[in-house]
C-alpha cells in the first residue's frame, strides 16, 4: 500500500509472544534510501500497558527500507532540538507494513544517542533475561544482536541517517504534514 505525505499512520509494537507494547499515531512524511519517514508531532500520546508518554518535541520515526531482512531489525526515533534524546533505536524484528499500520516485535535492545552525543546500548540485561524466559529462537536472537551492533556502529560513526543532517531535513517537512 502506497502512502502519501500527511496520511495518518499507526505504529504498533509488541513484545515476543504477542504481548502488547508501545503504540502511537503519526503521519507519513515520505521515503528515501533509508526507509519510510514518519512524523510524530509534539503532544502525541504514546501508550503501552501500565505507561504512557507524551512527546515533548517533534520526533521522526524511521522504518528501514524494504529489502532483505538482514539488518532491517530496528525502528529509529529522531528527536527535535530540545528533546530528551537525539536518537533512540529500538532493536526489533524486521518491521512490516499492514495497511496504514507498521508492526514490529521489540527485542529489548536499544541504541541511544543522548543529548550530549554520548552513544550507548541499553537493556542488554533485559534482552539476556527475555531471550531465555520467553524463548527467543536462536536465529531471532542472533539477528537482534547483529542489528544492534550494526546500528550502534552507524550511530557512533555519525553515518546517515544518524548524521543529524538527514533527520533535520525530514523534521523541516513535519510541519507541512501535520493536520491543521
Amino acid at each position: 500500500m502506497a502512502h502519501n505525505p500527511g496520511d495518518p499512520l499507526r505504529v504498533v509494537m509488541t513484545k515476543w509472544g504477542g504481548r502488547p507494547h508501545w503504540e502511537f499515531d503519526c503521519a507519513f512524511l515520505g521515503s528515501d534510501a533509508h526507509g519510510d519517514w514518519l512524523g510524530i508531532a509534539a503532544g502525541t500520546r504514546m501508550t503501552r500497558p501500565g505507561a504512557s508518554y507524551v512527546a515533548e518535541t517533534n520526533q521522526l520515526g524511521l522504518v528501514p527500507a524494504s529489502g532483505a531482512d538482514d539488518g532491517r531489525g530496528w525502528l529509529a526515533t529522531f528527536h527535535d532540538v530540545g528533546g530528551p534524546l537525539r536518537v533512540y533505536v529500538d532493536i526489533t524484528t524486521p518491521p512490516v507494513w499492514d495497511g496504514s499500520v507498521v508492526r514490529a516485535v521489540d527485542l529489548d535492545l536499544d541504541v541511544i544517542c543522548g543529548p550530549t552525543g554520548r552513544v550507548w546500548i541499553d537493556d542488554e540485561d533485559e534482552f539476556a533475561d527475555h531471550r531465555v524466559r520467553f524463548g527467543y529462537p536462536d536465529e531471532v536472537a542472533r539477528a537482534a544482536v547483529a542489528s544492534c551492533e550494526s546500528v550502534h556502529a552507524q550511530v557512533l560513526a555519525g553515518r546517515a541517517p544518524y548524521d543529524g543532517d538527514t533527520a533535520a531535513a525530514w523534521l523541516a517537512r513535519l510541519g507541512d504534514a501535520l493536520p491543521r
